[in-house]
C-alpha cells in the first residue's frame, strides 16, 4: 500500500471534539470576507437558495444567511454540525457525504465550498464524484465558488514541523508531501500525564489548471480566479486558489 493511502478515511476521526478544542477561535472576519467575495462575484438575488458544502461549524453559513440568502449547510461531521447548531439553532443543517449529496438535481441556485474542503479522498476519482455532485445539484445558471489552497505555494514553502501549546496540551504537526498529497500528522500530548493522541490531515495537491480542468469535466465553467478573499488576481505567490464560475450552459442544454 502506498504511503499516501490511509487505511481509514482520516476526516472521520479528525473533525471531532479534538479539532474544536484545538481551534476554538474561528476567524469570523475571514468568513465575512469570503462570503462578501462570493456575493460580489455571483450577485445572488435576495433569498436565493444556496448550498454551503462542507460547512463545518457553520461560520460561513451564518454569514451567508446574515446576508439574506437561503443557505443550507452540509457536513459529514456530527460534532461540527452540533457546534453549528449550538451557535445558530435556526440554520438549516444536513449531515451527508459530499460524494453523494442528499438533494434533488437542480435544487440550488448557488454553491460554496470554503476553506479547503476538497481533495480529501485517497482515490482521486472520489474528488471527481464530488465535482459531479456539485454540478448536479445546481440549477440552470447556478453559480459556484471553490476555495482551495495554492498547491504550488504549499510545495515551495512547506513547513515540515511546528509545535504549540493550547488548552493544557502540546500539539506537534509534521508535514510531508507523498505522491502528490500533502500529509499532516498531528500528535496531541497532555502537558501533565496521559497518552498522546494521533490524527492526520490529507489533501491532494491540485494546481490551478488541474482544478479548472476537473471542474470543466464536471460541467462547471470557471469564470474567475482569485488569490485571496479580498479578490486579488490569482498568482504564484497567492495564499489561496479561489475559483468562481457557473454551470456550463452546454451542460444545462443536455441535462
Amino acid at each position: 500500500m502506498s504511503a499516501s493511502t490511509p487505511t481509514r478515511e482520516w476526516f472521520r476521526d479528525w473533525f471531532g471534539e479534538e479539532y474544536l478544542a484545538l481551534y476554538p477561535h474561528r476567524d469570523e472576519r475571514e468568513a465575512r470576507e469570503a462570503v462578501d467575495l462570493f456575493r460580489e462575484v455571483a450577485a445572488p438575488a435576495p433569498g436565493s437558495r444556496l448550498l454551503d458544502l462542507a460547512c463545518g461549524a457553520g461560520r460561513h453559513l451564518r454569514e451567508l444567511r446574515s446576508a439574506g440568502l437561503d443557505a443550507t449547510g452540509l457536513d459529514l461531521s456530527l460534532t461540527l454540525l452540533r457546534s453549528a447548531r449550538s451557535d445558530a439553532p435556526a440554520d438549516p443543517l444536513v449531515r451527508g457525504d459530499m460524494r453523494q449529496l442528499p438533494f434533488a438535481s437542480g435544487a440550488f441556485g448557488g454553491l460554496t465550498s470554503f476553506f479547503t474542503s476538497f481533495g480529501y479522498f485517497a482515490d482521486s476519482s472520489d474528488d471527481r464524484r464530488v465535482l459531479g455532485e456539485m454540478a448536479r445539484v445546481l440549477a440552470p445558471g447556478g453559480t459556484f465558488m471553490l476555495d482551495f489552497l495554492n498547491a504550488d505555494r504549499v510545495r515551495k514553502h512547506l513547513v515540515e514541523e511546528d509545535s504549540r501549546e493550547v488548552g493544557g496540551r502540546r500539539v506537534v504537526q509534521v508535514r510531508e508531501i507523498v505522491d502528490g498529497v500533502v500529509v499532516k500528522r498531528i500528535r496531541i500530548e497532555p502537558l501533565d500525564e496521559g497518552p498522546a493522541r494521533h490524527f492526520e490531515e490529507r489533501v491532494r495537491l491540485y494546481s490551478c489548471e488541474e482544478l479548472v480542468s476537473l471542474l470543466a469535466d464536471a460541467g462547471l465553467a470557471t469564470r474567475q480566479r482569485f488569490g485571496d478573499y479580498e479578490g486579488a488576481r490569482f498568482a504564484a505567490r497567492s495564499p489561496r486558489l479561489i475559483l468562481a464560475g457557473r454551470l456550463d450552459p452546454a451542460r444545462e442544454e443536455t441535462a
